[in-house]
């Protein structure tokens, strides 16, 4: 059964750092493509960043270039994603999701190309 299971998330005031994790099971990361996303409350999903199953690609929304990194422990078929300097707008609930893309040089910060989900880990900053 592929899975993947967030966590991390939790209250940080402005400035503040967290690092979410996602972790599968049932298949290797290797061959995917690694994304993350967040959903704020009344708002639409949008793409944070991604990974490509080399790990050798990231890509990054506008919003979080320069303060959220993400990268990937293969031997624990983990992604992570580093976020520093957060602020109040960072506050969303935070997917990753898994990509079966054959090349492994590439990901995508599109969420239609993503098959398996994570159920999401809640990220609030607030002072």
């Amino acid at each position: 059964q592929l899975q993947l299971v967030e966590s991390g998330g939790g209250l940080v005031q402005p400035g503040g750092s967290l690092r979410l994790s996602c972790a599968a099971s049932g298949f290797s990361l290797d061959y995917f493509a690694i994304g993350w996303f967040r959903q704020a409350p009344g708002k639409e999903r949008e793409a944070v960043s991604c990974i490509s199953s080399s790990g050798a690609r990231t890509n990054y929304a506008d919003s979080v270039k320069g303060r959220f990194a993400i990268y990937k422990d293969h031997a624990k078929n983990t992604v992570y994603l580093q976020m520093n300097n957060l602020k109040p707008e960072d506050t969303a609930v935070y997917y990753c999701a898994a990509d079966g893309i054959s090349d492994q040089t590439l990901c995508v910060l599109r969420d239609y190309e993503y098959n398996y989900w994570g159920q999401g880990t809640q990220v609030t900053v607030s002072s």
